[in-house]
């Protein structure tokens, strides 16, 4: 289950509330770039239109040997989910402070999935407070290793 793109920025920019897996709908060339490790998932997000859920923002280069002529590299790219899951996700989408991001792109088996994740943004303070408590441990392992 080889992990292709991962969102660095999701899990510092988000407390991750909860996480679901989805199908990505993908044409041949872009299946051959992803898994060339050609994406991007830094700045994406997920819409609902019309009760189906889509991925913005998300780059995936252009396969180099394909032979499409007028390709969009950001263009909405549908996920599928089932409608329980989509209700559920919009419910979550119309509470105050929530949003909706991709986490990471893998496959499984043959399919290509996207872990998306509901997440609610942190404020600056709280970034700082992370750093602070990452830098004390890597500190503290230091201390005990005997490298200081």
């Amino acid at each position: 289950m080889p992990t292709y793109a991962v969102n660095k920025k999701a899990r510092f920019d988000y407390e991750i509330l909860e996480t679901l897996e989805a199908g990505l709908v993908l044409t041949g060339p872009e299946v051959k770039s992803v898994r060339g490790k050609q994406m991007k998932l830094s700045g994406s997000f997920v819409t609902f239109h019309n009760d189906e859920a889509y991925l913005l923002n998300t780059h995936i280069s252009k396969y180099k040997y394909s032979n499409v002529k007028d390709y969009e590299p950001e263009k909405s790219r549908k996920i599928l989910l089932n409608k329980k899951q989509i209700a559920y996700l919009t419910g979550k989408l119309q509470e105050k402070g929530l949003t909706i991001i991709p986490l990471s792109v893998y496959t499984k088996g043959r399919k290509i999935k996207v872990e998306i994740g509901i997440g609610r943004g942190k404020k600056q303070f709280d970034k700082k407070r992370v750093i602070k408590e990452r830098e004390e441990k890597r500190d503290i392992k230091r201390a005990l290793k005997g490298d200081y």
